[in-house]
């Protein structure tokens, strides 16, 4: 049997919202009243077709069941553990601790920068800090587990103090169990947590909150000519399939973060179509994570006008992830990002 998959469209926002919910001509996302939906967008493989909540009842049984579970998926208030999800987007702040990250490689490693980077991140309103010792930029290799931790240790160590909402940005399980004991609260493991066999177990264990998160390759690898079928429902089925693999390894819980990786074995058209799409990722009834911030698709975007930081691009994408629903956005930049977003939502929620 054909497999359909359900994307929330046509969104409205703040009064707008309020008001077509009162008269029940929209759904809340994720249980927010400031965000509704008044129509659906039915996927297949081999078509697509935008449908009205009101003309549902005339589709085939089959069909209709499967729209309205998932309706009930993206409806749903998502929760995850210490976290606060209701005020969206929330930011999560990028500390690389390596040497040599794409756009800020060896700047917080020496002496006390992590730590003052880290203050100034959650001053600027990061609601997460992501700390990571090895570098997962495109043709990176891979770093030993004692030289990753040595890069992590001193700067965690401080942080903790702090009794932020911390994620670890690592993909070998003996770092992940080191972070935990640090008070980490959030596993990132680009690898989708099948680079060390053992980190599933780790998971386990310590009932800790995880990103799922997608990449085609490793960092070495990934490319190296990405190819899919369809990347938007490959990547779909990737997470059923996890979270089915999950479940059964005994992983109960739901708290799960789902990150398509941007830029992460993806091509230009790759990153668009998904980034362009990623409201379907909320029928599977988990908080959704972009990766926005600075990647090389604004460059190949914005041609002669590209610029370093890419701030211009960062914004516009984020924006955009907003108005979609994503929960959470992972930048550097986190002060002008929140300026944008706070002044956007004090315009669009009127």
């Amino acid at each position: 049997m054909e497999k359909y998959y359900t994307r929330a469209c046509n969104f409205y926002y703040g009064l707008n919202s309020i008001s077509k919910l009162k008269k029940k001509l929209s759904i809340p996302l994720n249980g927010n009243k400031n965000i509704s939906f008044d129509h659906i967008e039915l996927i297949s493989r081999k078509s697509k077709k935008k449908i009205y909540f009101k003309d549902i009842k005339f589709l085939p049984n089959k069909i209709k069941k499967k729209i309205n579970k998932d309706i009930k998926l993206i409806s749903k208030n998502k929760k995850i553990k210490n976290l606060k999800l209701s005020n969206l987007p929330i930011l999560m702040g990028i500390l690389n601790l390596t040497p040599d990250s794409f756009s800020d490689g060896g700047k917080y490693l020496k002496k006390d920068f992590g730590y003052q980077h880290t203050k100034k991140l959650i001053k600027e309103g990061c609601a997460i800090i992501d700390i990571g010792g090895e570098s997962t930029r495109p043709g990176a290799s891979k770093v030993k587990v004692k030289k990753e931790w040595k890069r992590i240790e001193p700067t965690l160590k401080k942080i903790k103090k702090l009794k932020h909402f911390i994620s670890i940005d690592t993909r070998k399980s003996w770092i992940m169990k080191q972070s935990i004991i640090y008070k980490a609260n959030l596993i990132n493991d680009v690898s989708g947590f099948d680079y060390d066999p053992k980190s599933i177990n780790i998971i386990k264990k310590n009932k800790i909150p995880f990103i799922l998160h997608h990449m085609q390759g490793s960092p070495k690898t990934m490319q190296k000519i990405p190819k899919y079928k369809n990347v938007l429902l490959d990547i779909y089925d990737y997470f059923e399939k996890k979270i089915e693999i999950f479940r059964k390894k005994g992983i109960l819980h739901n708290n799960i973060i789902l990150d398509p990786g941007i830029g992460f074995g993806k091509n230009l058209k790759h990153n668009i179509t998904l980034i362009s799409n990623i409201s379907i990722f909320h029928s599977l009834g988990f908080p959704i994570l972009l990766g926005l911030s600075r990647k090389s698709f604004i460059r190949s975007l914005s041609g002669k006008n590209d610029s370093k930081e890419r701030i211009g691009g960062t914004v516009s994408s984020c924006l955009y992830a907003m108005l979609q629903g994503v929960q959470i956005l992972r930048v550097h930049d986190s002060n002008e990002i929140n300026q944008s977003l706070k002044v956007f939502k004090t315009l669009i929620m009127k």
